[in-house]
């Protein structure tokens, strides 16, 4: 993607499919039972809205390589939820699907959806020069 037409972290691809996929989440965890609302509902949307947010806020941070790299790694934990730990996002998708609140292609989906965002994410952080403002 050019550089010069990324005006805004709306127009980041990665920042675009985790969106879509938090929106996907939103509308299919209405479905759930009432009694996974604070457990599986509440976690997966947190957990997703989270990277978006975290996202937003490290593009406009991104004057400074290293305020920009703490903030992208702020998304990276968001998603996994302590790195020691099984990533919490794709945690709670498998148990939606397993639990039969998800179809498993729309699990499979959303699942492919937070690897892209992941890689994305890591391949900004290892590699910052090309999304930093100029001074």
């Amino acid at each position: 993607m050019n550089k010069e037409a990324i005006k805004d972290h709306k127009d980041l691809g990665i920042y675009k499919i985790a969106f879509e996929a938090a929106m996907k989440i939103f509308e299919l965890s209405k479905k759930f039972p009432v009694e996974e609302r604070y457990s599986k509902t509440f976690q997966i949307r947190r957990s997703w809205r989270s990277v978006c947010a975290n996202m937003a806020e490290a593009w406009r941070k991104r004057r400074y390589e290293a305020a920009f790299i703490a903030k992208l790694n702020d998304c990276v934990r968001a998603a996994c939820r302590r790195q020691a730990e099984a990533a919490e996002t794709q945690t709670w998708i498998e148990f939606a699907v397993k639990c039969n609140y998800m179809n498993v292609e729309v699990g499979r989906e959303i699942y492919a959806n937070y690897n892209q965002v992941l890689s994305g994410l890591v391949n900004m952080i290892n590699n910052p020069s090309p999304w930093l403002r100029n001074h």
